[in-house]
């Protein structure tokens, strides 16, 4: 699949100001730019730019800043998805006991990425993938740039609420939250199936700072 791809032209905001200054001139070079930069939490979501101030960035403002870069170029066909799939003990081997311990076959997760055309592209770490987690997909919505906060938590939150409703399971809303932080808490942990650099798609995995994305 040949990558999808624009020029990015001066003057036409900031995210493509900061990428002309960087000598990255094109959105095949943003996105592999991107995908490049550590893994880290930002210390303000709300500033589009922070990715290139903390030199790093999570699913949420790594694809929330290319999709500005996008709009900025008049490339409106780059949307931005926050996507819910079911993190079971198949996709990641070090929740099982906490899946176990609960009763539950999964959990259902957010992410975000990228949807061009018909064609989906994950650029959180290199190696990055959408066919990673396709299987999985339980929900997805389309979002801008600019609700990657309270947005993304209140619509990942709503999920739950009615999936324990629909699936009829034993825990109340902030329970289950509790069960996800303890899987995540597991995500961290190094095994030796699962080294500590691990570069699965998903937004938290490995990476100390997430759990205070949702807090």
């Amino acid at each position: 699949m040949e990558m999808y791809n624009f020029m990015i032209n001066e003057g036409k905001g900031p995210v493509s100001e900061k990428f002309i200054a960087l000598n990255i001139h094109d959105f095949d070079a943003a996105s592999t730019f991107i995908a490049g930069l550590s893994y880290k939490r930002n210390q303000d979501k709300n500033n589009i730019l922070c990715v290139f101030e903390d030199k790093g960035g999570t699913c949420s403002t790594k694809h929330a800043v290319l999709r500005k870069l996008a709009l900025e170029n008049g490339q409106d066909s780059v949307k931005l998805m926050l996507g819910i799939f079911k993190m079971d003990s198949k996709y990641a081997p070090s929740i099982k006991k906490t899946l176990d311990q609960y009763r539950l076959a999964y959990i259902p997760e957010a992410h975000n990425y990228l949807k061009i055309g018909n064609h989906y592209y994950d650029f959180t770490k290199p190696g990055s993938g959408y066919n990673d987690f396709k299987s999985n997909l339980l929900s997805e919505t389309e979002i801008e740039h600019d609700q990657i906060t309270l947005e993304k938590i209140t619509f990942h939150r709503e999920f739950l609420r009615n999936w324990l409703d629909n699936e009829r399971i034993g825990y109340n809303l902030e329970e289950i939250w509790s069960v996800r932080e303890k899987c995540i808490e597991d995500l961290q942990k190094p095994t030796k199936e699962e080294p500590e650099t691990n570069f699965s798609p998903v937004c938290f995995q490995n990476s100390p700072e997430v759990r205070d994305e949702y807090k």
